[in-house]
């Protein structure tokens, strides 16, 4: 059972990543994208974290942690990928600005087709073996036909078949999150997930990062003087990464065997367990502050 899983290891994550990606193109219409001229400064300051802060932080953390090459190499997946769809609904439960939530992932997905081979080269490339060439092209070619196709289909279908769209969406975010499921069941019964192997120091530095990312999501709108439904939707969206896209790169980096590949996976699932906490906290503190505002 656990060989199947191995042997088909990158196909469990491209299917996961396509059912998410559909189950959010379901959501969407052109109208979102139009939000952004309503609220640009919001936009251009969630896209100005997105791109630069959060690169830059997981710089720091690469040049400074002293930390393995896996690890750091999965932080700097974590850093290459935009937001997904859970930063969109847990906006949504967070009484946040919805619309900006889902232009800021909508921009930044299609973006990551450029953006993402970039950040891994220039944060990576110096751990990697002497003899490895970032696969940019696969990259760029997996991110259209994984994350942007669905997306699009999910568009489409949301425009043709409006009266199906929420069950199709539903389908393709519960579909996502059983297919992760399967995931860690299966690198867990394979041996790829061993936290004691880990160790806790790495477990500590994910926590870190997860930790830097929420601080500086929540101070910066707030100096900035954002709403506070804005920052909401920002703080969201830069803490809660698109680990779905993540597990991809790295079944695709990364194949069964690979001496830095489990490691990789371990930071990628450590953060995707960890984000699901720390958005949770986000939730149920910007519920208190959008009710104090209201009395």
């Amino acid at each position: 059972m656990f060989s199947f899983y191995l042997t088909h290891e990158y196909w469990f994550a491209a299917a996961q990543l396509s059912l998410a990606m559909l189950g959010m193109g379901a959501t969407l219409t052109l109208k979102d994208f139009k939000a952004i001229i309503k609220t640009p400064r919001a936009f251009a300051i969630g896209l100005s974290l997105q791109f630069v802060l959060v690169p830059l932080a997981a710089f720091l953390f690469i040049t400074f942690s002293g930390a393995t090459a896996g690890l750091l190499i999965g932080l700097a997946l974590l850093a290459a990928i935009p937001g997904g769809t859970v930063s969109n609904i847990f906006t949504y439960m967070g009484k946040g600005n919805i619309v900006l939530s889902i232009a800021i992932t909508a921009i930044t997905t299609i973006a990551c087709l450029v953006t993402t081979p970039i950040v891994l080269n220039l944060l990576i490339s110096q751990h990697m073996p002497a003899d490895f060439i970032m696969p940019v092209g696969r990259i760029a070619f997996e991110i259209c036909l994984f994350l942007l196709l669905p997306l699009f289909i999910g568009m489409v279908i949301f425009a043709k078949l409006p009266n199906q769209a929420e069950m199709i969406s539903k389908f393709g975010i519960y579909g996502s999150i059983f297919v992760i499921a399967l995931i860690v069941i299966g690198s867990a019964g394979a041996g790829r997930l061993d936290l004691e192997s880990f160790g806790m120091t790495n477990v500590l530095l994910i926590l870190a990062f997860a930790l830097t990312l929420l601080s500086l999501s929540v101070i910066i709108p707030k100096l900035l003087r954002l709403p506070a439904k804005d920052g909401t939707a920002i703080q969201i969206e830069i803490t809660v990464r698109n680990t779905n896209l993540g597990l991809l790169l790295t079944a695709s980096l990364f194949p069964p065997g690979h001496v830095l590949g489990g490691t990789v996976l371990m930071t990628v699932l450590l953060y995707g367990a960890m984000m699901l906490l720390l958005g949770a906290g986000l939730i149920l503190y910007n519920r208190r502050v959008h009710k104090h505002i209201k009395a």
